[in-house]
């Protein structure tokens, strides 16, 4: 990331304006205009330093970030941590959110199964991730998986043909298409090696450009 960005180890950046995002969070937490929010726990708002130049958006939380109140904190949550490692990023120096903030599931006995957000849920949740970006001003973003990137840009977009490309939202701010980490855990032994490798290929693309 530029000079003016990277801060020494073991110094947090200033986090996002608290107020701001305890607001966002009960705004999003009261949502009702599509029915994911009466089944969460509670709505998963992103977390990271305000004004950071790099925003990583996912599709939205899972059952470990609902119960939490905190975003990419399970299973995929640690793979990107992990790749983000690798790929030279100080999680702490990025801010990490979701495109949709409640989680979406179905039932299956006790367990709660992920379901991805349909379109018009996705729209629905368009006005608090826009909040978002208003409020940490990134230089530019990593849309992980086609949520995220559909969020961002506006319209469908393939993540597997533009995967590593860097595309224009309306602002002008530039969007790098890559995976879910999710997508990365169904993969197992040289399979999923290699699909991490090119997640922090991705990953490092974005890095210069911040």
């Amino acid at each position: 990331m530029a000079q003016d960005h990277v801060h020494s180890p073991g110094a947090a950046p200033p986090r996002a304006p608290a107020r701001a995002l305890a607001a966002l969070r009960e705004a999003t937490d009261a949502c009702r205009q599509c029915p994911i929010g009466a089944g969460a726990t509670q709505s998963v708002v992103g977390e990271g330093p305000a004004h950071a130049p790099l925003m990583l958006v996912g599709e939205q939380p899972g059952d470990q970030e609902d119960r939490s109140g905190q975003p990419f904190v399970g299973p995929a949550g640690r793979l990107l941590d992990l790749a983000l490692q690798e790929a030279g990023i100080d999680r702490r120096a990025v801010f990490v959110t979701n495109a949709v903030k409640h989680f979406k599931y179905e039932l299956r006995g006790k367990r709660r199964i992920h379901k991805s957000p349909g379109q018009r849920e996705i729209a629905v949740c368009v006005q608090w991730l826009e909040q978002e970006i208003a409020l940490v001003r990134p230089h530019a973003f990593v849309a992980l998986g086609a949520t995220a990137a559909r969020a961002l840009l506006g319209r469908p977009t393939p993540v597997l043909r533009n995967r590593g490309q860097w595309l224009a939202r309306e602002d002008g701010r530039s969007v790098l298409i890559t995976v879910h980490p999710s997508a990365l855990l169904r993969l197992r032994g040289a399979d999923h090696d290699a699909g991490v490798r090119e997640l922090v290929r991705d990953l490092a693309r974005a890095r210069e450009r911040a």
